[in-house]
């Protein structure tokens, strides 16, 4: 069968054109954003990518069409599918309909975190020699791909609670019926979809009515929204994790770089790894707890995860360049962008941290998170922002209270020259964003190795 996937750089789409070519399909697509790690993946996987939504794509008529939830009416692609008449479906109901069906579902769900814990949960299920299949939406370094069918019945997948497609409205995750469903954190998100909390809390809802009775959801104690969730209807066994939870982690470093696991006051096993944060040090409590459901211990779990690699674009480390080290972070959220920072920091101490950081996800394009922006970087010694001109709103207005020396910057230049004179042996330069930033990050590093 020839499927035609139209979005398919997306890091769900892309996903998704791996679990169907190894189905033995013929895969193509097309997008009009092509880039990295996503966009080399699918060029390693031998996946032919167009660029653009051209009708001529479509032409001879692919057999399928998955179209992506980032296309809608008018346009020129989805346009001819339609007039055209043919066969089209969003990319989670094939998902659901061609990979899920009939197998052992693990699903992570939430506001954050979701791509590091689903990718730390497929490592413990691999490391324990469960071969795993998988659809995460990053490239975990354990693996070096983001996606694959597995050899066994558990699946582990990113749920995502954004819309399915422009026909289905429903959040992916609805879609995916998991026995074992993590629920990381709720936090209002997806502004362009979603009014307010309540409309998200609702989509959660319609997630946990899918669990089985037999299955298991895992949640932190202290999330009131999941709580409120939670309380218009839960027919599944629970387990809760962080502070006042079952599962807790007893820190024996600040850093979140080792720490001790514990379920129902009994210690588990110890967790060394080389990644950083409370935010990571929760994610790790939802995969072990999730793990075990499935049949491995939280000793084994623990150990699988000091072999872990983050994801992706998770603080990853680019290098260091004349004693500056320059990390890319994924980091969209008021609250990412804090969480980044407190591990970065209880990890270098007082080594100047500078933050460069474009507002690009849907909700901060339309400024949903304004008020948490600044407050958001406090742990930074320096911040750039990129506001671009098409931004739409004031960000040099709404970032000028910030609690650290700010600079609002137009171009990539400014905020490469702006770096260049801060940075000095020792300094960890943080570039966040959901997207290529215009491929700030290696020009960077250029710059700061043709410096004097």
């Amino acid at each position: 069968m020839h499927i035609h996937i139209l979005g398919i750089c997306g890091t769900f789409m892309g996903s998704l054109a791996l679990l169907a070519k190894e189905l033995g399909h013929r895969v193509t697509g097309s997008d009009a954003n092509v880039y990295p790690p996503m966009s080399t993946q699918l060029e390693e996987q031998g996946i032919e990518l167009m660029h653009g939504y051209h009708v001529e794509h479509l032409q001879p008529a692919p057999d399928l069409v998955v179209v992506g939830n980032a296309l809608s009416r008018g346009n020129p692609a989805v346009e001819y599918v339609l007039n055209a008449g043919l066969a089209y479906v969003s990319g989670p109901q094939w998902l659901a309909e061609h990979v899920l069906q009939g197998r052992w579902v693990l699903a992570v769900a939430g506001t954050h975190g979701k791509t590091t814990t689903s990718s730390m949960l497929a490592w413990i299920l691999e490391y324990a020699g469960m071969q795993p299949g998988f659809l995460i939406g990053g490239v975990p370094q354990n693996f070096g791909i983001s996606a694959r069918l597995g050899e066994t019945d558990f699946f582990v997948v990113e749920a995502d609670e954004y819309d399915s497609a422009f026909f289905d409205k429903r959040s992916k995750f609805v879609h995916y019926r998991p026995r074992t469903a993590v629920l990381n954190n709720l936090e209002f998100d997806h502004a362009d979809i979603f009014p307010d909390l309540a409309a998200i809390e609702q989509q959660f809802h319609h997630l946990v009515r899918t669990v089985p009775s037999n299955g298991l959801l895992i949640y932190p104690a202290q999330e009131q929204a999941i709580g409120r969730v939670l309380d218009k209807g839960c027919w599944t066994p629970r387990q809760t994790t962080g502070p006042d939870g079952q599962w807790q982690a007893r820190l024996l470093k600040d850093d979140g770089s080792e720490f001790v696991v514990s379920l129902d006051g009994v210690e588990q096993g110890v967790v060394r790894w080389p990644l950083t944060g409370l935010h990571n040090v929760a994610n790790a409590l939802a995969a072990l707890a999730a793990a075990r459901h499935v049949g491995v211990t939280a000793e084994h779990g623990a150990q699988a995860l000091r072999e872990f690699e983050n994801v992706k674009r998770r603080m990853q480390n680019l290098g260091c360049v004349r004693g500056v080290t320059v990390y890319d972070d994924f980091a969209h959220h008021p609250t990412a962008i804090a969480s980044t920072l407190d591990g970065l920091r209880k990890q270098v101490g007082k080594q100047q941290i500078i933050a460069v950081i474009e507002p690009r996800s849907n909700s901060m394009k339309l400024g949903a998170h304004r008020e948490g922006l600044a407050p958001s970087t406090a742990l930074a010694d320096h911040v750039f922002w990129y506001a671009p001109d098409n931004l739409g709103w004031d960000l040099a207005s709404t970032v000028a209270d910030a609690p650290v020396p700010t600079q609002v910057c137009s171009s990539l230049e400014d905020i490469i020259a702006g770096v260049l004179a801060l940075a000095q042996a020792d300094t960890q330069v943080v570039i966040m964003s959901n997207g290529g930033f215009g491929g700030i990050h290696t020009q960077l590093m250029e710059a700061l190795e043709a410096a004097q």
